[in-house]
């Protein structure tokens, strides 16, 4: 049975995407620093689809345990998704370390410690595939999310490099951009067309067809693409006056 290895499985993202390759036959091995949310939604996979669940706890802020937590889960799963993150507060954000912390350790420096460890694994076998769920908040700092969006783009930035450096090594990467989607981490914010939302199952298909199609970035629904390069090509003098 193929496996693959979920780092944050207990999002809403996290959960479709666990669906998604449970019922394609896949075993799962599932992170995340609370460990008991994830025993009622493993017995459910074990039950529906008939695959091994593991369930491991992992804290992306603490960077010293992760070798020791993710170095022998690697090797037998084909293909590890990046899913954990925190949009956090941003007006507090700026007025707190503790909160801009919180969101650059899940967004950016704890999710390039798990992804050195899962490429460095997957190197060494010459095979394997790593996906990381990014954002379209990394394609353009906005004064309304730019510490959100600054963590979004380094990981961005991290996956392709990493990308063109594993391709040598028989390793795919893919990086998937949602637009907003329509979970419990956005809830307080102000509801999107439905044009411009998307739902978890979405991001979770759009990752397994990339994933089979060997696509190198892709953003699950398509007006966010014409959106994001919109803005990315408005001058300066003009984008610094518009306040989203």
């Amino acid at each position: 049975m193929p496996k693959i290895l979920i780092v944050g499985g207990t999002s809403d993202i996290g959960r479709s995407i666990c669906h998604t390759y449970a019922a394609k036959g896949y075993g799962l091995v599932l992170t995340s620093r609370k460990p008991h949310d994830m025993e009622a939604d493993a017995q459910d996979y074990r039950i529906r689809y008939k695959v091994d669940v593991q369930t491991i706890e992992l804290d992306l802020s603490d960077y010293w345990q992760h070798e020791k937590i993710l170095g022998p889960l690697v090797g037998p799963c084909e293909g590890a998704v990046l899913v954990a993150g925190y949009l956090g507060n941003h007006e507090l954000a700026l007025g707190s370390w503790e909160e801009s912390l919180k969101i650059l350790d899940a967004n950016y420096m704890g999710a390039v410690s798990v992804l050195n460890i899962i490429a460095a694994r997957m190197k060494e076998r010459g095979s394997g595939w790593i996906a990381g769920i990014s954002s379209v908040a990394g394609d353009r700092g906005r004064a309304s999310n730019f510490v959100y969006g600054s963590s979004k783009a380094g990981l961005t930035a991290y996956l392709s490099g990493l990308r063109a450096y594993m391709s040598h090594f028989g390793v795919h990467v893919i990086t998937v951009k949602p637009g907003f989607v329509a979970t419990k981490m956005v809830a307080q914010l102000p509801p999107t067309p439905n044009w411009a939302t998307a739902h978890p199952d979405q991001v979770a298909k759009t990752l397994y067809k990339a994933q089979a199609n060997k696509k190198n970035v892709v953003y699950v629904t398509w007006p966010w693409r014409l959106i994001m390069l919109v803005i990315s090509h408005i001058p300066e003098f003009i984008f610094k006056r518009m306040k989203f």
